[in-house]
């Protein structure tokens, strides 16, 4: 007995003792927790507002079809994107359906395209006609090689929103404007330094060198992009330089017009609110995000097209965007694809997601809807779905390939090293600045290209 007290007491200390006591109880009351059982067809998604707007589409056709039940569930963005490329790369279940942003969809396209992990819509679409009613170049961040593999969400054109109050009280005309050149010539009153600390008291657009959204917004706007229709990098281009020079002589030298003003911060509402800046480029679901978090700036502000780089170009540009898929796992293949139509062709739901977030719905069977149309207050009375309808159809398009983000963050370098090289050598003239953004993104195409190759199931892959 003495031995077997001390072979006790050797391996089980009082310290011992508590840490398994307390292991068990743990263990027995999680054990005895209620388990969430989730019934229905999975759907994972990773927009509140998405989720929100959905819920009462889904409440009805869950009571309607209680065979065909949905089970939709909200993600982080993050869990999705790590569920997801898990489940694709594994070939286990995942979510029957699944709406993402354009940033995680395109993860799944760095594979051979027989292996993405979605299902291809492109002969549904075309052969019951959904394709000819969304905007067509809506679609393409989800076509790869050719292949759709999602339906858009939205659209997000971009318009030039203003200080309206400040621009008329100046007494200026803004119909005089069609260009960059224009605009910041015509604007040009509102930067004086009245307070005498050398400084203007206003500048003209808000944009910076280090915003990967502002760089590819405006060479977008002007024609450029960073790969072609068969995603191979094209970061090097000559408008691409182009737009690197311009920018540079609008962020910095005498005679700098932008500053950065913070769309979604408070010390940002506040900058906007006081005029510190003028124009803001401004997609639509960042006019509706200002209406709730900065409704002081209502009756201040107006949109218009963004001033175009050359007479008679593009006036929009775009930023953001959503897809919802099907995942070749489901064995719901054609009650996903009836709950994609049910959702995303909804005139209710087009109706209930403007109002709640100015966003215009891809589908332009729904442009007529006279809600589109209603005067906004908080854009001094214009009828803001309209105005971002008119410019919808002419959103540049843009690449499909896993690899944009890589791009954007290296033209955004070059970016900034052409602003460092302008200000050491005093240089801030286009055309010499031009010579030295080639030679910049000639090494960021460099960069790029090597990064892309060390992905053998992307090379020469035929389209």
């Amino acid at each position: 007995m003495k031995a077997l007290r001390v072979w006790f007491g050797r391996f089980f200390s009082p310290g011992a003792l508590v840490i398994v006591l307390i292991a068990l109880t743990t263990s027995t009351i999680v054990a005895l927790l209620p388990t969430r059982q989730i019934e229905g067809i999975p759907f994972w998604l990773t927009a509140k507002p998405h989720f929100e707007a959905y819920t009462p589409l889904l409440e009805e056709w869950n009571r309607e079809k209680p065979d065909q039940k949905i089970a939709m569930m909200l993600l982080h963005g993050g869990a999705l994107e790590r569920r997801m490329l898990a489940g694709f790369l594994s070939g286990t279940p995942v979510a029957d359906v699944m709406e993402a942003h354009l940033g995680i969809a395109a993860k799944a396209f760095l594979g051979p395209v027989e292996n993405v992990g979605f299902v291809d819509l492109t002969e549904r679409l075309h052969t019951e006609g959904i394709y000819a009613q969304i905007n067509t170049p809506s679609f393409a961040p989800y076509t790869s090689r050719g292949h759709i593999f999602g339906v858009p969400h939205d659209v997000h054109p971009v318009l030039l929103a203003y200080r309206a109050d400040l621009v008329e009280a100046a007494g200026i005309d803004v119909s005089q404007i069609e260009t960059w050149e224009d605009y910041f010539r015509v604007m040009r009153p509102l930067m004086k330094d009245e307070d005498g600390d050398g400084r203007p008291d206003r500048y003209l657009l808000s944009a910076w060198d280090s915003r990967a959204d502002t760089t590819t917004m405006l060479i977008l706007q002007a024609g450029g992009d960073f790969f072609d229709e068969q995603d191979n990098p094209t970061i090097n281009s000559e408008i691409n330089a182009e737009v690197l020079a311009r920018l540079v002589t609008w962020f910095t030298g005498p005679n700098r017009v932008c500053i950065d003003v913070d769309a979604f911060t408070a010390s940002g509402h506040r900058q906007r609110l006081d005029g510190l800046v003028i124009g803001t480029m401004c997609p639509d679901w960042m006019a509706g995000s200002w209406k709730m978090e900065n409704p002081l700036l209502g009756g201040k502000i107006k949109l218009m097209p963004l001033p175009a780089w050359e007479k008679g170009g593009r006036r929009t540009s775009v930023a953001g965007g959503t897809m919802i898929g099907i995942t070749k796992t489901s064995e719901n293949i054609e009650t996903c694809w009836e709950l994609i139509q049910h959702l995303y062709l909804s005139p209710q739901l087009a109706e209930h997601t403007f109002r709640n977030t100015t966003i215009i719905s891809p589908v332009k069977t729904l442009w007529s809807e006279s809600f589109y149309d209603e005067p906004d207050p908080f854009f001094s009375g214009q009828p803001v779905g309209r105005m971002y309808i008119e410019q919808a159809p002419d959103v540049p398009r843009r690449s499909s390939s896993p690899y944009v983000n890589d791009a954007a963050i290296r033209v955004t370098t070059a970016l900034l090293d052409l602003r460092s090289y302008a200000d050491r050598h005093g240089i801030y003239d286009e055309a010499a600045l031009k010579v030295e953004a080639r030679r910049l993104l000639d090494h960021a195409q460099k960069s790029l290209t090597q990064l892309i190759e060390r992905n053998a199931f992307l090379k020469h892959e035929a389209p």
